[in-house]
């Protein structure tokens, strides 16, 4: 039996800006668990990084995962233990659109609002 092509284990997180609770002390700002989902996860080849440092782009890897219209990127990407930024909207599958859809991810970049 073979492993699916979306067998990579990841964790979307969003970025909750800090506020007051109930009691009025302030909360810190942090990136809290959003969504886990199975994934393919991409990096890019050496031609491909070349090219894109070429550009002035960040981004290190691609991500597939199902379709779902709700991953934006104000969020980020945990794979691993590494960090990876959202860089790009949704990038649709070539053949019904709404099958999967890809991302384009930067590492090691933090986010902060």
């Amino acid at each position: 039996m073979q492993a699916g092509e979306l067998r990579h284990r990841i964790t979307v997180q969003v970025y909750q800006s800090g506020g007051r609770d109930d009691d009025g002390f302030p909360i810190p700002a942090q990136w809290i668990d959003y969504k886990k989902l199975w994934s393919k996860i991409t990096p890019l080849s050496a031609k491909d990084l070349i090219t894109a440092q070429a550009n002035q782009s960040e981004v290190t890897a691609r991500m597939k995962i199902r379709y779902r219209t709700d991953i934006t990127t104000e969020m980020r990407v945990i794979w691993k233990g590494r960090v990876f930024a959202i860089q790009s909207q949704a990038l649709d599958d070539n053949l019904t659109g709404n099958q999967y859809c890809t991302f384009l991810l930067s590492g090691g970049v933090e986010h902060f609002k």
